[in-house]
């Protein structure tokens, strides 16, 4: 039992304070589909402030990972703005399926996701070796990625992520692979981050966690917002004072 009273303790200190600034994301979806004329999503906007953790939800086939993808700017049948802070932005996006070269190290992925950001050799040594340590990847960071097993690949995802520090995360279904003590170390880290004054967007069917870990909420079902806001707010849009997120999202999708 007292296990489990660390482990709540551990998610009721996942809040953060968010900040009253400008947001570092801000968006607009008119409408975003895959073919000319046959939009899968319609009217989406939201925006993330410094520190805030936004959980966007949904079915499956409800419109996340389109809208994701929106965000991104990967879709040509697209009408939308979408504002990154930072010039350049500075963002980093953690993928639900990890991408990989067959070729190249774990350090080697590091490397040149290093390179990417612009970094300096001296910062990311020390970036990465913390990654490595924390996400207990010491003893494979010179092997190839291929042989990893799913959770390893999708910590390598996340570590590529958290490398460069960005003002934003997007982030699709993190804990996917993850076992319990990866899932621990990725929260851990992003709650850091958010400290930090980052703002996170994260796609999750994870409903119990993202209850405990999330600012505020995107509900998306048929491509529409169902719901946005904090808990109390998708509470009253599903007529469910005090109801659990899963109860309220049962009844808005």
């Amino acid at each position: 039992m007292s296990g489990m009273n660390s482990a709540n303790d551990r998610m009721a200190d996942m809040s953060v304070h968010v900040y009253s600034t400008e947001p570092v994301l801000e968006v607009n979806i008119q409408e975003a589909g895959y073919e000319p004329g046959r939009p899968r999503i319609h009217d989406i906007s939201f925006q993330v402030v410094p520190g805030e953790l936004m959980g966007l939800i949904g079915p499956n086939g409800a419109g996340k990972s389109t809208t994701i993808k929106a965000v991104l700017g990967l879709l040509k049948d697209c009408k939308a703005e979408v504002r990154i802070a930072g010039d350049p932005p500075r963002y980093a996006y953690v993928p639900e399926q990890p991408v990989f070269y067959e070729d190249l190290t774990l350090w080697e992925h590091l490397d040149l996701a290093a390179a990417a950001f612009g970094m300096d050799d001296h910062s990311f040594e020390e970036q990465a070796e913390l990654l490595l340590q924390q996400f207990g990847m010491e003893s494979v960071r010179n092997d190839l990625p291929g042989g990893f097993s799913k959770g390893m690949k999708q910590k390598m995802m996340l570590m590529i992520g958290f490398l460069s520090k960005p003002d934003i995360y997007i982030v699709d279904e993190p804990f996917i692979g993850l076992d319990p003590r990866a899932t621990r170390d990725f929260l851990d880290l992003l709650l850091e981050e958010r400290r930090r004054g980052a703002g996170v967007l994260m796609s999750t069917h994870v409903l119990d966690t993202a209850e405990k870990i999330c600012d505020t909420f995107v509900l998306i079902s048929h491509g529409r917002v169902a719901s946005r806001g904090t808990l109390q707010d998708v509470q009253e849009a599903a007529n469910l004072p005090g109801a659990s997120l899963f109860d309220c999202f049962d009844v808005l999708t």
